[in-house]
This record gives structure tokens, C-alpha cells and sequence, in this order.
């Protein structure tokens, strides 16, 4: 899976200072948040850094394709905005988005065993399903002509390069296999971008001590 995923080149043309660390773990042992999983977002709320530069490079990024970063805000700048009160969600999401939010790093964790192909990151022909929970019920949404989107065979993963993910890869606390993205720009160190990704792979031992983690880090200069 990690030799296959892919930046397409339309992307890498946006933003060709654009890096991405692919970590998969394979026999993970999720479950419901606990004191511990807590405990690290308590104690990623008091390191929070709402100012760094990163999260800039990100509301900039966007604008290369047309997205409003004030309306719809890349993942680590909607963290960070409400990191003294982020949601227990499961340990290993509850996991990443500690680490995001310390590390002011957009985190994307999925679900391996749902995918279809491998991922990629593309600019959208805007005929990709991407499917979501709208009025309680499900739906299914199309990203806008352009927008940098994640994918697989089966459509869109994560629209708006990092803003929200689909419904069917979701983590939830039955997951055996993740895929996680962290996601990086200039002028964040491609040193903090390693160092966050050890940080992670410790926490998700934490939780199945017997986990294998792998990691390949994508573009970066």
C-alpha cells in the first residue's frame, strides 16, 4: 500500500513545497476514549499554538483552488481553534488529534480496510462521490471542479486536500488497520514532520503494543 500511494503532479504544481509522512499500522486495538486517550488532548490543549506559521501556510494553500479557508478551515486550523475543548472520539483518533494539535500538523486516520486502490492526492474532476451524514441520514456530496482532494477508487476520502473526511474509512473503535497522513508545507521542518510521526507511532503502541507500524515520506525538499 505505501509504494502506491501517489501526489498527482497537479497538485505538487499548487504547492510544490507539499510533503506528506504515510504511516499505515497494521493490528491495531481500538476502543473506546479512556483517561489515558483524555489525557493526551489535555495535554496537547496547553502546548497549542494557534499562531504558527503552518497553520498560514495552510489557510494559503487553500486559496490556490479556490477555497475559502475562513469558511471552510484546513484541519489543523479547526483544531487548534478549539484544542481547550476537542471531543473524545476514540483512543486512536483521540491519539492523532493530539498530535496534530502539539505538533500543528494536519492529520488525516483512516480506515485501511475500507479503501479500494490505493490513495492519491488529485485535483478533482468534480464527478467523485464522497459520501457523508446529512440531516442524520446518508448522502452522498461531489467536490467542486479543481478542489485537491484524497481518493481511492471508490471516490473521495477527504475533500478540500485536508478539511473533511468521508464516512466510509472513518476510524471507528472496531478498526484493525489504519492509514494516517500528516501533511506538511514550508515553512514547517521536514525534522518536526519525522518527529511527529515517531510521536505517533509511540502513542499507538501505547494502545496495541503489538501494532506494526510502517512510514514513507512522500515529496518534501
Amino acid at each position: 500500500m505505501l509504494e502506491r500511494i501517489v501526489v498527482d503532479e497537479a497538485v505538487r504544481a499548487l504547492r510544490p513545497d507539499f510533503a506528506v509522512l504515510v504511516l499505515t499500522a497494521e493490528g491495531l486495538e481500538n476502543g473506546p476514549s479512556d483517561d489515558q486517550s483524555a489525557g493526551w488532548l489535555a495535554s496537547a490543549a496547553h502546548s497549542a499554538d494557534s499562531g504558527d506559521p503552518h497553520v498560514e501556510s495552510w489557510r494559503a494553500a487553500y486559496r490556490t483552488f479556490g477555497a475559502k479557508p475562513q469558511r471552510t478551515r484546513p484541519s489543523v486550523d479547526a483544531l487548534l481553534r478549539r484544542a481547550d475543548a476537542l471531543p473524545a472520539v476514540n483512543k486512536v483518533v483521540d491519539a492523532y488529534n493530539a498530535i496534530s494539535v502539539a505538533y500543528a500538523l494536519p492529520i488525516g486516520g483512516e480506515d485501511l480496510d475500507a479503501y479500494q486502490g490505493p490513495a492519491r492526492l488529485v485535483r478533482a474532476t468534480g464527478d467523485e462521490p464522497f459520501d457523508v451524514i446529512a440531516g442524520g441520514e446518508p448522502a452522498v456530496e461531489h467536490p467542486a471542479e479543481g478542489e485537491v482532494v484524497w481518493r481511492d477508487d471508490a471516490g473521495v476520502t477527504c475533500r478540500r486536500w485536508n478539511w473533511r473526511q468521508c464516512v466510509r474509512t472513518r476510524l471507528t473503535e472496531t478498526t484493525k488497520n489504519g492509514l494516517f497522513l500528516l501533511e506538511r508545507l514550508e515553512p514547517y521542518p521536514l525534522e518536526r514532520l519525522r518527529e511527529a510521526g515517531d510521536a505517533l507511532a509511540g502513542r499507538l503502541r501505547e494502545i496495541a503494543p503489538d501494532v506494526r507500524v510502517q512510514s514513507r515520506l512522500i515529496g518534501g525538499r
